[in-house]
């Protein structure tokens, strides 16, 4: 008897470890560049804040450079409950919840401020809460930044410069009708074939951001940048509803304050490559033009301005324009 009252704690120790390890639950996160991009220092935040606030109870393992799939291949499968986390661009999110192509509009935005302004404010929330009926779960809007034009045949000042030339856009409408303005032929195309296609001369060029644009290293493929500023592109970090539907209300709360961190640590990524990637791009032997006759540019989308009139409706343009 005394042995067995030896042995019986024992194992019970061993059973409670064996729960202990199986309670971890590891979540998979991916997005398109690479871990040291903007995108990865968001979401690194992000995963350790979780690790920290459910005391080990949940983690990340991060999948960067497209390791599963494009941004529209990895919206559909956190829908599917395939893959728990995606920090994505708001390209193909359209395609997936057509009120978030609203703030695709080229020239929507004065500049970050305003933009992170509109997105954390109401109207920003309301386009993260209708990702909900779509069947994703939208924690915070991340960035992706300002996007510009990169090509190899020439310098790009003015719309003119732009026209007759093939690029690549993302896979939304709502660029591609405001780029055809500019006289550009878009060429839609997912971004892990994108390096592949510049190198081959496929399309002539691409539009990014400054962060996009370093991490990608399309300096090795591109030899003109247009600081053009087109289009702010926002970013979402989505949770599958497979796996928010099994959190405890305060685990909710430690993703969704976790969310706000990532935010605000890709927000500043993307400051910091603003500020500093253009002289390295330079230095990798881009040439820049930075003075671009923004106003050829808006005057020319003003066609494409009546289309999104028609489908998103003028009022909720002019509300997110005159957020100040």
């Amino acid at each position: 008897m005394k042995k067995q009252y030896w042995i019986a704690p024992l194992a019970l120790a061993a059973m409670a470890a064996t729960g202990s390890a199986s309670a971890q639950t590891v979540l998979k996160i991916g997005y398109a560049t690479s871990q040291t991009s903007h995108y990865g220092v968001g979401s690194t935040m992000f995963c350790d804040d979780i690790e920290k606030g459910t005391q080990g109870r949940y983690k990340c393992q991060q999948f960067p450079s497209s390791a599963l799939g494009g941004e529209r291949e990895m919206i559909e499968a956190v829908q599917l409950g395939t893959q728990d986390l995606v920090n994505t661009s708001t390209g193909p999110l359209g395609n997936f919840v057509p009120e978030v192509k609203i703030v695709d509009i080229p020239f929507l935005f004065r500049d970050y401020d305003h933009a992170r302004k509109v997105m954390d404010g109401p109207i920003g929330q309301d386009l993260l809460k209708a990702m909900q009926s779509k069947g994703l779960i939208g924690l915070a809007w991340t960035e992706n930044g300002f996007r510009h034009m990169t090509n190899s045949k020439r310098p790009i000042r003015t719309a003119d410069d732009a026209r007759g030339l093939k690029m690549r856009t993302m896979e939304n409408k709502v660029h591609m009708d405001g780029y055809r303005t500019f006289g550009i032929q878009p060429t839609p195309m997912a971004f892990p074939e994108l390096f592949g296609a510049l190198q081959q001369g496929v399309v002539d060029g691409q539009e990014n951001p400054i962060p996009v644009i370093l991490s990608s290293k399309f300096s090795q493929v591109q030899k003109h940048l247009s600081l053009t500023g087109h289009v702010y592109s926002p970013a979402a970090l989505i949770i599958s509803p497979v796996v928010w539907n099994k959190l405890s209300a305060a685990d909710k709360t430690v993703f969704q304050e976790a969310a706000k961190k990532a935010s605000a640590a890709q927000r500043k990524k993307v400051n910091d490559d603003e500020n500093n990637g253009i002289a390295q791009l330079e230095k990798d032997g881009m040439q820049v033009i930075r003075q671009v006759d923004g106003g050829s540019f808006r005057k020319a989308v003003t066609p494409a301005y009546e289309l999104y009139a028609k489908e998103f409706g003028a009022a909720k343009i002019q509300a997110i324009q005159n957020v100040k």
